[in-house]
């Protein structure tokens, strides 16, 4: 088995990067949604209200992030230029952030149609992992609960399988898309290593709406989440893929060798 893709999503619910090699901190991949976009009450928001995040792309070079949207407007954000505090909420957790001021809240507004402003979590806050599936002290940025998705090519083929239409593995949003093991084979991982890296595999990954927005339309629809209730659910939820946290750092790289440990 290896690693066949490695994805970053540095602002939560927008447009993703692919990598060849990716630097893994304490956080998770370096950079990996240690940003996001909340209201004016502080709590986060998502594509599951509001799709067209994920139509906003983004680059990042020599510290700076270029965003654009749909419609081809574009806006230069300096990753230094974080200063304003702002108390933000993410799945009930209260964490401390950096906001990045008014031009870059007008830009981001203008587009959700939407008061809202980009907020970053710098090394000094600290979120926790969910404690009821890694009751040790790990942390994580502003991803959903852990810092690792993993899903494997040959599962989305086999639910493409069953899809009138097939999708694409940016549906789901995974850090790490592995080949060379059967359809769900992950389901069975407790830990593993790729390349250097170990991963414990805490948790079945459930899937909510923001699978059933159609990337080029951003309409909304019933699949996969029809289809994948059908076989896939259990006392998690509809699930596909699995969440990791990382036990040490060091760098991912494509073609890394997977291993299974237990």
């Amino acid at each position: 088995m290896k690693l066949t893709a490695i994805n970053q999503y540095p602002v939560k619910s927008l447009k993703g990067l692919s990598l060849n090699d990716a630097v893994i901190d304490d956080f998770g991949i370096k950079n990996d949604r240690r940003w996001m976009l909340v209201d004016t009450e502080g709590e986060f928001v998502t594509q599951r209200k509001y799709p067209v995040m994920g139509s906003i792309a983004v680059e990042y070079r020599e510290g700076r992030f270029r965003f654009t949207s749909i419609n081809g407007d574009r806006l230069d954000v300096l990753v230094s230029g974080f200063s304003d505090p702002v108390d933000t909420l993410v799945w009930g957790d209260a964490v401390a952030a950096l906001g990045a001021g008014k031009t870059v809240s007008d830009w981001f507004s203008g587009v959700l149609g939407k008061r809202v402003n980009l907020v970053y979590m710098p090394a000094s806050s600290f979120r926790q992992v969910d404690r009821e599936y890694a009751n040790y002290r790990q942390r994580v940025g502003f991803a959903d609960a852990f810092p690792f998705l993993l899903v494997s090519e040959a599962s989305l083929i086999e639910l493409n399988e069953r899809l009138e239409s097939p999708i694409a593995m940016s549906r789901f949003r995974p850090n790490l898309v592995v080949s060379g093991c059967e359809a769900y084979e992950e389901d069975r991982w407790k830990k593993i290593r790729v390349g250097d890296i170990e991963f414990e595999v805490v948790k079945p990954c459930s899937r909510c709406i923001m699978t059933t927005i159609d990337e080029a339309s951003l309409k909304v629809g019933k699949e996969p989440l029809r289809t994948l209730s059908g076989y896939r659910k259990n006392k998690y939820g509809v699930c596909f893929g699995q969440n990791l946290v990382h036990q040490n750092q060091g760098v991912l790289s494509i073609g890394a060798k997977i291993e299974v440990l237990k």
